[in-house]
Parts: structure tokens; sequence; C-alpha cells
């Protein structure tokens, strides 16, 4: 008999909600983990911890009531780095102790340590104490997550020259910020950092940033940040970066420079799957470390070990692998399950914050569908005004023939919160009708959707079984 049913390595979102499920399906489980503390990289450097920052800047600094006492106000002055982090370590301190007692109520067990593949159905534990443990299990998850994508041409100190694990540890707020890699995690921190009135140049090699996200709401975002302050530097290729002492200096393919106190470094992340020895299971990882899986089981190459969250790249969510970690342990435990839903909800939580599910304007018009566009301004609400909002988009996209909703991005306060009403509309196949018909809490922000589908509606043609005939309606 093997020590366990499921051996998962990692404790992040997919790993925990693996851990859980199998738990409650009364399966011996084991949680591996490498770092003292459980939670995995989204509790202790990346989604916790960078959400929990941006709530405090926001709130310390005034962001939300400056339109109507002035770009100057702020609740508190002279904020430090210490201000910051002591809401984000008792927010992970919380998110810790939830985890552990999760858990224990489940009956996982949960070992510290570096895991490493010995054969197809047995690991190889180095702990911290210096032992190590030979361990067995019919099946395995591979829920290793990330690690910073660090290339040899950055002189990384740890101080004036970071990655976005080590930036959550700044001793100091720098006066001035240069951040490397315009994806999301590099447009979280400059734009959470230009709300500081930090002075942010934020460096892209490509000609574009975010393509993944609609068009004209990246045109609406680009705006803002940058009337926020952000210096927005795109098709900018670095040539070198310098750490000079009191400043690190940055030199562009241009020719041009770019000085400041800190530069973040937030260019990519790469699968952390280097110390598994996966040769010894037969499978392999792409350039940056990821796994290839089967999309609806997650199984690798490898039937009996699966692969769940960051670690097999897009899309690279907590929320998706939440929902990767539970139906693999399902498949693992050959356990019937509900799939997954087709459309999930993508959230950038930048300053402003966007957020995205369904398809782009660019996708409909690849896939040739014929479609109609619903716009909706948040200063046009009510509760946008009382809020102070002066910018701020939802748009949504629907098909003429079907009228179905097919896609909605919004841009602005709130974003992350608004898009799941976007999301069951989609998933439930609802159509324009809906917005029209229904009736929307008053004043609110999701008013917005309304003002959208009436916007889209009033262009649309109208069906025979809607037109009134004869004094009535047929």
């Amino acid at each position: 008999m093997r020590d366990y049913d499921l051996i998962i390595i990692g404790s992040g979102p997919s790993g925990r909600a693996a851990a859980i499920q199998a738990g409650k399906l009364k399966r011996r489980v084991l949680v591996i983990d490498r770092k003292y503390r459980l939670g995995g990289v989204s509790v202790h450097t990346g989604t916790i911890p960078s959400k929990t920052l941006r709530e405090t800047v926001l709130n310390l600094s005034g962001w939300r009531e400056r339109s109507f006492y002035g770009r100057s106000y702020r609740v508190k002055d002279d904020i430090d780095a210490g201000d910051l982090k002591a809401r984000l370590h008792m927010t992970l301190d919380h998110e810790v102790d939830v985890l552990e007692h999760q858990f224990n109520r489940n009956h996982v067990d949960t070992l510290n340590g570096f895991a490493r593949f010995t054969g197809p159905n047995e690991v190889e534990v180095a702990t911290e104490a210096g032992e190590t443990r030979r361990l067995t299990a019919e099946k395995f998850i591979i829920a290793t997550g990330t690690v910073t994508f660090r290339p040899d041409y950055v002189p990384f100190n740890g101080q004036s020259v970071v990655d976005s694990d080590e930036f959550l540890e700044l001793a100091r707020i720098p006066r001035s910020l240069v951040v490397v890699g315009a994806g999301v995690i590099g447009v979280e921190y400059a734009t959470m950092f230009s709300a500081l009135d930090v002075r942010v140049t934020l460096i892209e090699p490509r000609e574009t940033f975010l393509d993944f996200i609609d068009k004209r709401l990246i045109e609406d975002f680009t705006h803002q940040i940058r009337e926020n302050g952000v210096d927005l530097r795109l098709g900018s290729k670095i040539d070198r970066i310098e750490d000079a002492g009191e400043h690190v200096e940055v030199t562009l393919e241009n020719g041009r420079h770019v000085r400041a106190e800190m530069l973040l470094f937030a260019a990519g992340r790469m699968g952390a799957t280097a110390k598994l020895n996966l040769e010894a299971v037969g499978i392999e990882t792409d350039h940056r470390g990821r796994i290839e899986v089967d999309r609806k089981t997650y199984q690798t190459g490898s039937g009996h070990i699966y692969a769940t969250g960051d670690v097999i790249g897009h899309p690279s969510l907590a929320s998706t692998s939440l929902q990767q970690g539970r139906v693999a342990a399902c498949h693992a435990l050959e356990t019937p399950t509900l799939p997954e839903s087709p459309w999930f909800p993508y959230g950038i939580y930048s300053v402003p914050e966007i957020s995205t599910c369904g398809m782009s304007e660019e996708e409909m018009q690849e896939r040739g569908i014929p479609y109609e566009v619903g716009i909706a301004r948040l200063r046009e609400t009510s509760r946008g005004h009382i809020m102070g909002l002066e910018h701020g988009m939802l748009k949504m996209l629907f098909s003429l023939k079907t009228r179905r909703v097919l896609g909605v991005q919004i841009v602005g306060e709130g974003a992350t919160e608004l898009i799941h009403i976007a999301q069951a509309v989609l998933n439930l196949k609802g159509t324009v009708d809906y917005f029209v018909q229904n009736t929307f809490n008053y004043p609110t922000l999701a008013e917005a959707y309304k003002i959208a589908g009436l916007d889209a509606f009033n262009r649309m043609p109208i069906p025979e079984e809607y037109k009134v005939r004869k004094g009535r309606a047929e």
C-alpha cells in the first residue's frame, strides 16, 4: 500500500483546492510546500500581498476622494513603508490561519520541504531540519506555481534593483521608480505607486501591452494612467541597467536614459519546476518551465500525475487555479464533478481596475461575427457622480444574429466586482434583452449595464415579435 492516495506539491490556490477536495472525499492526502508557512506564492508574494498593498495605498493616500478635495488631498501625510506593510502582515497571517484550519478540518497532512521525484510513484523530500523522507502515492498533483524571471543583465541587489517578490519587502518608499515590464504585475505596481505620488516610468520593449485586453479598453486605460502621472514608454528596448549607488540608470536602445531611485523588474515569471526532477517521471517543460496538460482533466503526459495553477501557464489566475485544483483532484480520485465554466472573469488590480469576461472586439472581428457595441461611462451613473468618478467605462458586445452578449470589458472603480454580472449572463446565454428588461438598484455602478444595454439595443434591429401591431404587442 502507498503512503498516500494523493500527494500535492505546492499549497497555492490550486494545491489548496485540490487538497481540500481530496480531504472531503476522505482520501489520504499530503501537501508538500517549500515554505515554512502554507499558502504558496499567492499568499506570500503574489495575489494577496499585492491586492492588500493596493487597498492600503488607496486608503492612506485618499486617492478615491481627490476629485472632491483636490489632487493634493491625503488621508495620512508622510506615508512610509511601515504603513504599507502593517496591514499586509495582518492580512497574510489571517490567510495562513484560515488555510491551516481548513487543512486540519479536512484531515490534510502537510510537510515543509523541497520535493523531487525519484520514481513514478515516489518523491524524496528534503526538510528544513536536514532530514530526507521518501514518500509514495497513487497520484500526484504538481502545483508549484512560478518564480520570478531574473536575467543576467539586471544587477539585482535586493534594495534598489528588485524583482516583484523582493519589492514587497521595500524598506522605504522611493521618490522615483522604474518598472520594467508592462504585464499584469508591472502595470499593477506602477499604477498603485503612482497613486502614492511616486514618479513612475513604466518601460515595455513591445509596442503594445496587455494584448489580451480589448484595444478600446486599453486606450481608455492608457489615457487614465498617463493622466495620473505614469510615464509609459512603449517600444523601448533596454540596452543596459546600471546600479549607480544613489540611483539606477537605465539606458534604452534608442539612446534615451531613465534615472530613478529604484527599479522593479517585472518582465515575466518561470514555472517552478527546475528542482522537481521531472525527468524521472517522463514529464517535459517548455522554455519557461511550464508543464503541458490536458485542459479538461489537467493530466500530464504521465497519466497518474496532474499539474494545475500558474505552472501550466495561461491564464495564471488565482481564481482559475482554484477551479483547476478541484477538477484535477476529482479526476485523479475518479470522482465525477461538474466541468469548468467556459467563461471566466479576468481581473487586473491596477489603478484603475480592469476586468473582462468573454470575447474582445478584436476576437469578434477575427471570427467574422456580426456584432453591436454598447458603452456606458461610469461618470454617467448617479453612483459614479456621488463617488466622484471622472473616468471609467463599461463596454458590452452583442451578436446581431442571436442578440446574445458575447463579451464585456470594464475599466474603472469596482471593475473586478461588476464583471460577475456579465459572467452570469454570458454563461446563461443571456441576450441584450436581459439588460433592457431588468431593473438595477439605483444608484449603483451596476446601472452602467442598463445604460450600455440600451445603447446597443437602440441600434440593433428590432425582432418581429417585439413590434407593436394593431395597438397591441404581438
